[in-house]
């Protein structure tokens, strides 16, 4: 499932590429290089279509870097334990057992000479 969300992200990141390349920031984009399509959409309908259509497709790669985050494959999880914790156990064990310190601290003897 993964791989079809991260392939569909791919190819709409491509799409949102190629939109945002056909237009034009003042307002000539794609109409400017076709000049019959003016007869057909009109100038204004062709920058709208545009840019609801890139709108439209950001808002789809939004629902999908949700849905590819929602379907990683995270593996088994115990909620009992942590990871972390495992590694300070499992770091601690051997100073747990090698209890080198004395029980009482040691008397020193003066000498009376």
């Amino acid at each position: 499932m993964f791989t079809i969300i991260t392939v569909l992200i791919f190819l709409v990141c491509i799409l949102i590429i190629l939109t945002v390349l056909v237009q034009n920031s003042k307002g000539g984009g794609l109409t400017a290089n076709f000049a019959s399509a003016n007869q057909v959409m009109g100038v204004r309908k062709t920058t709208d279509f545009l840019e609801k259509f890139t709108w439209g497709l950001a808002g789809t790669l939004f629902v999908l870097c949700i849905l590819a985050a929602a379907s990683i494959n995270r593996g088994e999880i115990d909620t009992n334990s942590s990871i972390i914790q495992e590694k300070i156990d499992e770091a601690a064990d051997p100073f747990m057992q090698q209890n080198n310190f004395p029980a009482t601290a040691p008397v020193m003897e003066e000498s009376a000479e």
